[in-house]
């Protein structure tokens, strides 16, 4: 995999001519950025920007106008190689908070395992309703220690109104949801992107992780997707290095209060 020709592809599909993540949000390509606007309840950010050191901060301030006239939190989904190479410094000026910083990770599916091998006693259910949003919810609160209602929100909208663009799973372990993880493609791009896969602590080192990966680049391969995209965490990350999976970049969120 040539990384630098890859991570252009990447830019150009998945952040500069993204379609959107939901129905009635809207895309927009407006002073140097992408960005997408919807409801309280939906992603509301910028994905994609291409800015110089000296009109940076007026753009930055035009987003924050933009948002807050809305009363919406929004996210500066930043790159390390995006530009001005001080674009995290003045963001934070702006009154951003960073939050973890994560690597993105690519693989090519071709070369990707699909054999699911599950600890004995778990198994996958196909979340299609909102009990099985529920219990995606409950795996992932245990996961991260954090609350999912705007997740559980924004996954039950996708498979009620796109079910084709989202696959979600969730390990179960008797009835206890132990991990949850989904896939998401958009239609007309190399890339189908890996969210989720964190795993309650006593359910860790089992093999989990690596299997709904497995899993979900089976379907990947299915719909003949070539790349395999993951925003991963510290965690995740040297199980995906093993994988075969390129470090290609790091992006870290920026989150701005309505």
């Amino acid at each position: 995999m040539n990384s630098d020709e890859v991570r252009a592809v990447f830019d150009r599909q998945m952040r500069r001519e993204t379609a959107g993540d939901g129905p009635g949000v809207r895309v927009e390509y407006t002073d140097g950025v992408v960005r997408q606007t919807g409801g309280d309840g939906d992603w509301n950010g910028v994905l994609w920007s291409e800015l110089t050191e000296d009109g940076a901060d007026a753009v930055i301030a035009a987003q924050v106008k933009h948002f807050g006239a809305l009363g919406l939190e929004f996210e500066w989904k930043l790159y390390s190689h995006d530009t001005p190479h001080d674009l995290g410094a003045r963001l934070a000026a702006a009154g951003f908070v960073p939050e973890p910083e994560e690597a993105l990770m690519v693989a090519e599916v071709v070369e990707q395992p699909t054999e699911v091998r599950l600890p004995d006693g778990v198994r996958l259910l196909t979340v299609t309703d909102a009990e099985g949003v529920r219990l995606m919810g409950e795996a992932h609160d245990q996961a991260f220690d954090s609350d999912s209602a705007k997740l559980r929100h924004q996954v039950l909208t996708q498979l009620e109104t796109d079910p084709e663009g989202i696959v979600v799973v969730v390990a179960m372990a008797g009835d206890r949801p132990v991990c949850a993880a989904r896939i998401e493609f958009q239609e007309g791009t190399d890339f189908a992107s890996l969210w989720g896969g964190g795993t309650a602590p006593e359910w860790r080192g089992k093999g989990i992780y690596k299997a709904l990966v497995a899993h979900r680049a089976g379907i990947a391969a299915e719909r003949g997707y070539r790349y395999l995209q993951v925003d991963a965490s510290d965690d995740s990350r040297p199980i995906l290095q093993r994988l075969g999976f390129t470090r290609l970049s790091t992006t870290t969120p920026y989150v701005h209060g309505a």
